[in-house]
């Protein structure tokens, strides 16, 4: 049987006595109903005893040139570890199925940035002096404006000559003449 997952590092310390007195009685109540805990306990329990028995020598003397070979495997270890993501990388790209999409991006992105046009052609700006401007315009609302912002004493100018001509043949109709013809019906 499995212990209970969340119990796992419990059990383990409990075999070295490493918890408090109050998480120890929980936990001892909770291995006495449940087989899989307890079987874990056991197990970790006779791990822990074998450890406690092997006794450790503290009298082992190296040698210096024990030092300088440990001093020498560091160091490389130390610049490849400049490198990690070189390697990484390099890993990665190993791999076809991330170097195959990346490819395929790189060649999009490459052929989106290099197809297009380098320059576009713009049209030179011809600059219209005011006096130039014919003031025979036909009586239209973009004319208006366009009058308006370029001199409003030529906008004026403009609408009286316009008004001095003579009226149209057509007959031109106002809101007060339309309000009329709907009450003589």
């Amino acid at each position: 049987m499995k212990p209970c997952s969340n119990n796992r590092k419990l059990i383990g310390l409990l075999a070295v006595d490493a918890l408090s007195a109050n998480e120890q009685r929980e936990l001892c109540a909770h291995i006495q109903t449940c087989d899989g805990c307890r079987a874990y306990l056991q197990e970790i329990s006779n791990v822990a005893q074998k450890l406690a028995t092997v006794q450790t020598r503290s009298q082992i003397q190296t040698s210096e040139a024990f030092h300088q070979k440990v001093l020498r495997s560091l160091k490389p270890q130390e610049t490849a570890s400049t490198w990690t993501l070189f390697n990484q990388l390099r890993r990665a790209l190993s791999n076809w199925r991330i170097a195959l999409p990346l490819a395929a991006a790189l060649i999009i992105t490459a052929l989106v940035l290099f197809t297009r046009p380098s320059t576009v052609a713009t049209p030179p700006i011809v600059q219209v002096n005011p006096s130039n401007v014919k003031t025979d315009l036909d009586p239209t609302i973009s004319n208006y404006h366009m009058m308006a912002n370029r001199s409003l004493e030529k906008f004026d100018e403009l609408l009286n000559l316009q008004a001095s001509r003579n009226p149209s043949p057509t007959p031109i109709y106002t809101a007060a003449i339309t309000a009329g013809l709907d009450s003589v019906e």
